[in-house]
């Protein structure tokens, strides 16, 4: 996104470690051949909300003993979600990413699946020198869960009978699984409880799939200066996603207008301001209002150390951004 994210009290106390995390971040993107180094510093400085190492920090007991892992591991996960970016803007054919032309567009298809796979690397490289195979574990895990959710997409893809069940589960593995793991993480390095990892992994993937249900619906009703990339990305690729799921549950006949968007690509904006004032993207959103209600549940009881407040704040603000 091109706007900045809203400055909350509890981020001032982690801008030492945030700072140091985006030097890590640095320093494993670049400094290598040109050819992959290049391009992901591209993708670094293009910025982002660094939502997922601060959902590593503040799951975590926020302690200086352990700041070095956590700041690893951070990093580690900001580079696997770099990673899934370049490679989802190459499968899905965008062409900009935060205002600026993607990997794919800049440099080409064989480029952005090095550099893409060359962050992964890159991710699990600097994570085995914290010394936690258990850490490796977890991020290995999620990885997995993003590859299976993309290809859950691509199976999926103009299937405008998919299932609400079948959506969800989509994102608990493409997005919700990196926000678990994240909070997982912070948690794990911390020394929590089993059950604090779990609950803090829970409400991980609740705010993920709020998340992603919340940009699904500003694929329709944001501006390109807004998101960075053009509206209806998501019917012109023929991701099918909440809105359009609920909409058509609705009125089949949106299935008959998507279809007919999708052959031409013409009508698009027309569509675009249809599904956005539909009552079916309303019910979407109260979707995501009540997935981020279950998040913060998940705090109500043993957490470890990790900052509830914190977490609750970045609840809130996902929902805030997407107001």
């Amino acid at each position: 996104m091109s706007t900045a994210p809203p400055v909350y009290a509890f981020v001032k106390p982690l801008r030492p470690w945030l700072v140091q995390c985006e030097e890590m971040l640095a320093r494993y993107a670049g400094g290598h051949v040109p050819e992959v180094s290049g391009p992901a510093m591209d993708t670094l400085v293009a910025g982002g909300k660094r939502v997922r190492p601060m959902l590593v920090f503040c799951a975590s007991s926020g302690s200086e003993d352990d700041r070095p892992s956590l700041v690893a591991a951070a990093a580690a996960v900001e580079l696997v979600h770099m990673a899934t970016l370049v490679h989802d803007d190459l499968i899905d054919g965008a062409t900009t990413r935060r205002g600026r032309p993607t990997v794919a567009r800049a440099h080409g298809a064989e480029t952005a699946i090095n550099v893409g796979d060359f962050l992964f690397a890159r991710a699990f490289a600097e994570l085995t020198r914290i010394g936690c195979p258990a850490a490796v574990s977890a991020l290995a895990d999620a990885s997995l869960d993003l590859a299976l959710g993309e290809m859950d997409q691509q199976r999926a893809a103009g299937d405008l009978g998919l299932t609400v069940d079948a959506y969800i589960s989509r994102c608990r593995r493409k997005t919700g699984a990196l926000f678990s793991v994240a909070c997982r993480l912070g948690a794990l390095l911390s020394d929590a409880s089993e059950e604090a990892q779990l609950r803090l992994a829970a409400f991980g993937t609740h705010v993920g799939v709020a998340f992603q249900i919340l940009d699904d619906i500003l694929d329709l009703s944001g501006s390109p200066s807004e998101t960075g990339k053009r509206r209806g990305t998501d019917i012109l690729s023929g991701t099918v996603t909440l809105p359009q799921i609920l909409a058509i549950a609705d009125d089949p006949a949106v299935a008959v207008e998507i279809g007919r968007v999708t052959a031409g690509g013409e009508g698009l904006d027309a569509l675009c301001d249809h599904l956005a004032g539909h009552p079916g993207t309303a019910a979407a959103r109260q979707r995501a209002l009540d997935l981020v209600a279950l998040a913060t549940d998940a705090l109500d009881g043993d957490i470890g150390g990790a900052d509830a407040d914190a977490l609750r704040t970045i609840a809130g603000g996902v929902v805030d951004r997407y107001a």
